[in-house]
């Protein structure tokens, strides 16, 4: 190492530090991208994707699964193995999401960026009434069996550092009736 030139030394520090650079980002910041198969309700689910093997999703279990990009087909079978539907579905990004049970959920749109008035953004989207109570913002509400349609999965959390603060970005995530409840009311605090 001594023998090599000063020039040769810094090519080969800067190779390094771009290997670490690398490393730190796929191991630790990279979003990963899968599917999921979400069962809200109290009842048992199985379930087969592709005519694969049977998988089974207890009450309140998600699960992740292989989709292929394209045309995508599941059958769904109640806790006796009662077939309950045979469907497909279309699959185009690198995230969704399986409602197997029909249930509601919904893609909250959160804004980023600097300066922003997260309140005046939300007062001025037409909100949506869950259970008879309004709630404000960009949200909307999903029941069909495959959605892709949001940035953050049910298990995943949205970012609590805003990383471009140049302009104002957003990220819609998608949650279960009840999650969002939860979510809106500890997030926003209006009075």
């Amino acid at each position: 190492m001594k023998n090599l030139s000063a020039s040769t030394k810094g090519l080969i520090f800067s190779v390094l530090a771009m290997i670490l650079a690398f490393a730190i980002y796929f191991l630790f910041l990279a979003k990963r991208n899968y599917y999921l198969v979400d069962n809200p309700t109290p009842e048992t689910f199985y379930f087969t994707i592709n005519n694969d093997a049977e998988n089974v999703l207890s009450a309140g279990q998600y699960l992740k699964v292989d989709l292929k990009k394209g045309k995508n087909s599941i059958k769904v079978f109640d806790r006796s193995k009662k077939m309950i539907y045979d469907s497909t579905f279309y699959v185009q990004k690198p995230r969704g999401l399986l409602n197997i049970t029909g249930q509601d959920y919904f893609v909250n749109t959160q804004y980023y960026g600097y300066g922003l008035n997260k309140d005046s953004l939300i007062a001025a989207k037409p909100g949506i009434e869950i259970d008879k109570k309004h709630y404000l913002g960009d949200v909307q509400k999903i029941n069909k069996l495959y959605t892709e349609d949001f940035y953050y999965n049910l298990d995943e959390e949205y970012d609590r550092v805003i990383k471009n603060v140049a302009k104002v970005e957003s990220r819609p995530k998608i949650f279960r009736k009840q999650d969002f409840i939860n979510y809106y009311n500890s997030y926003y605090k209006f009075q």
